[in-house]
């Protein structure tokens, strides 16, 4: 398996530096990963140095609790899109889900997949799984599958519980085809990567690519 072409090499730390951009976008083009997941303030920096390569660079919306309006949400992702992003990782308003105010998500959804598909890029709907119960994430998979959003995604990494294979394999039944799905959230190993996408994970957000790669390669001599 070349897991490195499912990665997003992430750093999302609020202490991240130009010289960790520096890093990441350096170590993505040496194992060509899928893309880079950089704070919004580093998209600019991240499309720069990547602007000879088929690599993408990510940003995340709303992130990491889902607490900004819609209007917000939407200026972000018009900031990050005027940067040079290609993908945008946004988290829904999960204030609005837990009181069962699925008209407002309903309402957010509509109105950044306008801006989505007039700039023709790709969104990663953030629903952290790990906070929902089943019935819940099944509601999310018929939402966002009815504005055909690219990618659903599991978690930000900021909760308590992140990635699933549970989780993926219950999105990927009651998902289409069509819509793909990231799992993000306490990747840390090849073993556990591996598992996911055998899940049904068609991309895996994660801070220890490097270690994974490691594993990987190691796995591959044997």
């Amino acid at each position: 398996m070349n897991i490195a072409s499912y990665i997003d090499h992430t750093v999302l730390k609020p202490t991240t530096s130009k010289g960790d951009i520096e890093k990441l976008c350096t170590e993505a083009k040496r194992y060509q990963f899928a893309a880079v997941c950089v704070p919004p303030y580093y998209v600019g920096q991240a499309h720069n140095l990547l602007q000879s390569t088929s690599i993408k660079t990510a940003t995340v919306i709303g992130f990491p609790f889902g607490y900004s309006s819609i209007t917000s949400k939407v200026e972000e992702m018009k900031k990050a899109i005027t940067d040079g992003t290609d993908e945008l990782d946004m988290v829904i308003c999960l204030a609005a889900l837990r009181n069962d105010d699925w008209e407002y998500l309903d309402s957010e959804i509509k109105t950044v997949m306008s801006l989505i598909n007039e700039h023709h890029k790709i969104v990663k709907i953030i629903i952290e799984s790990g906070l929902l119960g089943d019935e819940e994430i099944i509601r999310c998979c018929k939402l966002y599958a009815e504005y055909q959003v690219q990618f659903l995604k599991t978690s930000t990494g900021y909760a308590e519980h992140g990635a699933s294979i549970a989780a993926v394999k219950l999105m990927r039944k009651h998902l289409p085809a069509s819509i793909q799905i990231k799992a993000a959230g306490g990747i840390r190993s090849f073993d556990f990567a591996e598992e996911l996408i055998h899940a049904g994970a068609n991309r895996i957000g994660c801070s220890s690519s490097i270690k994974i790669m490691e594993e990987s390669m190691i796995r591959s001599d044997k």
